[in-house]
């Protein structure tokens, strides 16, 4: 059987939505920069690549239009190299890499792209295309289909007996833990330093101004925060748990892998990053959205003939510290 491998990965540093350092980027041009990296990294040729699987949960405005095909030839692809996009919002990177893995598993492809990226900046503003957004129909089937995540995260927290104090600490071990590994310099092998244009608006006069800048780092955690400090915010919700320190900013960026099949990267001497084994998905209540991950889990364990005992990393989307 064929099996799929990681031969490498780059990303950029995670950029403050609205205010940061790719505010003013373009989708092409985001997912061309970790793209372009990763197949540098991969040391293959780019003509070889047979397609580039992109996820992105905003498919309208800059990171419309088939974002995966654009993203592809603005990292310099040929026009011979295909791509296309999915959206299965919070996983759909996730999904870009396993469509990519199955495809050198089972369709003959040799080297492929997975990647997914995010332009909150640029898409989900004043401009986001809001109309018909919502089916009164699917509605009157899901009440809550359209609850906003911020919401559905509060239902957790009640629905599950999830505590505002348990919260925050999980979100000071976040800040800390990303505090220390930045010191220790553990995301400089992934990160691809960046130089953009950052668009400043004054706030007293509005007017608006270009600043070049240059970034190696992700922006947004704050390695002083403290367990008081995060006591002292405010929730969203009047009477809520949810609050800036328990849940994760909003970000832009983007990441890409390399997937090869396993006998061509041993026959080129590339050391896998990792192996693809599989994947499993799973529905649930929409008004409890964060607890995919619970229902998801055993079931692929199940396929793989595992137990949680046996798997020596776990990483979980973690965009509300009540998920995790």
């Amino acid at each position: 059987m064929r099996e799929a491998v990681i031969v490498s990965s780059a990303r950029t540093p995670i950029g403050k939505a609205y205010r940061g350092l790719f505010n003013d980027t373009n989708g092409p041009s985001l997912g061309a920069i970790a793209i372009r990296a990763a197949v540098e990294r991969a040391k293959v040729d780019p003509a070889e690549i047979d397609d580039v699987c992109m996820g992105s949960a905003l498919s309208q405005g800059t990171t419309g239009y088939n974002i995966g095909r654009l993203s592809a030839l603005a990292a310099g692809l040929p026009v011979t190299v295909s791509g296309m996009t999915m959206d299965r919002q919070c996983s759909s990177g996730l999904m870009a890499i396993a469509t990519a893995a199955k495809q050198i598993m089972h369709d003959g492809m040799t080297v492929a792209v997975g990647a997914g990226l995010e332009s909150i900046s640029l898409v989900q503003n004043e401009h986001q295309n809001r109309y018909r957004a919502q089916d009164p129909n699917l509605i009157a089937l899901h009440k809550h289909i359209y609850m906003p995540m911020l919401e559905t995260a509060e239902v957790v927290a009640k629905r599950y007996n999830i505590s505002r104090e348990r919260q925050d600490e999980y979100g000071l071990q976040s800040q800390q833990r990303t505090a220390a590994a930045q010191r220790a310099g553990l995301f400089a092998d992934e990160i691809v330093p960046v130089t953009a244009n950052v668009r400043l608006v004054d706030k007293a006069t509005g007017k608006e101004a270009i600043d070049i800048r240059t970034l190696s780092n992700d922006e947004g955690n704050r390695a002083d925060t403290t367990a008081a400090g995060l006591a002292a915010l405010k929730p969203v919700f009047e009477g809520g748990v949810i609050t800036a320190g328990n849940s994760s900013q909003l970000s832009d960026g983007a990441a890409a892998c390399v997937l090869m099949e396993r006998k061509t990267a041993e026959q080129r001497g590339l050391q896998p990053l990792g192996l693809y084994r599989g994947i499993a998905v799973a529905g649930c209540e929409p008004d409890e959205m964060g607890i995919g991950p619970v229902f998801a889990i055993p079931k692929l364990l199940k396929q793989h003939g595992l137990k949680i005992d046996d798997i020596g990393v776990w990483e979980l989307n973690e965009a509300f510290a009540v998920q995790v």
